[in-house]
């Protein structure tokens, strides 16, 4: 059964109108803010409360979670003049989900605390797919006190769960985990094109390959959408160059050079150059079909 914290979400998008979904059906007062108002629409008509302003929603909220599209916005919906860390009820608790800068993380988190607030940082994957079944993965960074008391909202979003360490190790965990996938989308749509090339039935293929050690979450859930043309977006090729090159300047700033992240950083610049920056990640293999287009 629910608790009685009056929860608020910033950014219903693509994966946040789910993830947001899933809180107010779990049965928590939920109000929720976003910059198009209508994306909130669908949430409101099942009870949700729609509020003006991050502000209004953190006068209101014991509990904030966001879900926007970069550090810019980021660090505006947090330390803005009318942002959440000013305006946010004393003890509440701050969760950015946004795929976002460690070192904002950690600037966020030093603000939060002389506030006297909670704050983590604690990006997600999974894509529409994982956001809509609620088997997310939530990397989370902070004081273990603060996770502990967003598990129960974690739960109702996510599968695998885990505190990954301070302030910003939730972002660290992410970008770590978003190089992995530089390399499961350039080798799928690589193969892809190869196996087409070929004439081999890439149906058959994706099940064949699928069973054996090239299996990944990409090809499995990727690779049907490819075959049908489906390019819309269940992660936006936009945000994913943004998550590259945040993972990039990281690595740089360790002196760590990551060749294969950044050619596919280059690859899906060329991409978005061509019109597909709104379109989902999957949408990388029209470079090699363009007939797919």
């Amino acid at each position: 059964m629910a608790d009685k914290k009056i929860l608020g979400f910033i950014g219903i998008g693509v994966m946040g109108h789910s993830m947001a979904g899933h809180l107010l059906d779990a049965g928590w007062e939920l109000h929720v803010y976003n910059r198009t108002k209508s994306k909130t629409d669908e949430l409101v008509s099942r009870g949700a409360i729609w509020e003006d302003s991050p502000a209004e929603i953190a006068k209101k909220c014991d509990v904030v979670f966001t879900m926007v599209g970069f550090p810019k916005d980021v660090e505006e919906t947090y330390l803005g003049k009318n942002g959440l860390v000013e305006n946010a009820k004393e003890g509440a608790l701050l969760i950015d989900m946004t795929t976002s800068s460690p070192s904002l993380a950690r600037k966020i988190y030093a603000a939060g605390k002389k506030r006297g607030l909670g704050i983590l940082d604690a990006p997600v994957t999974g894509g529409d797919k994982g956001a809509r079944e609620a088997t997310l993965t939530i990397f989370a960074g902070g004081d273990k006190e603060d996770f502990e008391k967003a598990l129960p909202y974690f739960k109702e979003m996510g599968r695998t769960i885990k505190l990954m360490g301070g302030a910003g190790d939730g972002q660290n965990a992410k970008l770590g985990n978003q190089i992995v996938i530089a390399g499961t989308m350039t080798g799928m749509c690589e193969a892809l094109a190869f196996a087409k090339s070929c004439g081999l039935d890439l149906k058959e293929f994706i099940e064949a390959v699928g069973g054996g050690s090239a299996a990944t979450w990409s090809l499995a859930n990727y690779g049907p959408r490819i075959l049908k043309g489906d390019f819309e977006p269940g992660f936006f090729v936009k945000h994913y160059i943004k998550d590259m090159k945040l993972a990039e300047e990281a690595a740089d700033a360790m002196e760590l050079d990551l060749p294969a992240l950044t050619l596919t950083r280059e690859l899906y610049e060329e991409l978005a150059e061509g019109g597909y920056e709104n379109k989902g990640t999957q949408s990388l293999y029209c470079l090699y079909d363009p007939q797919e287009e």
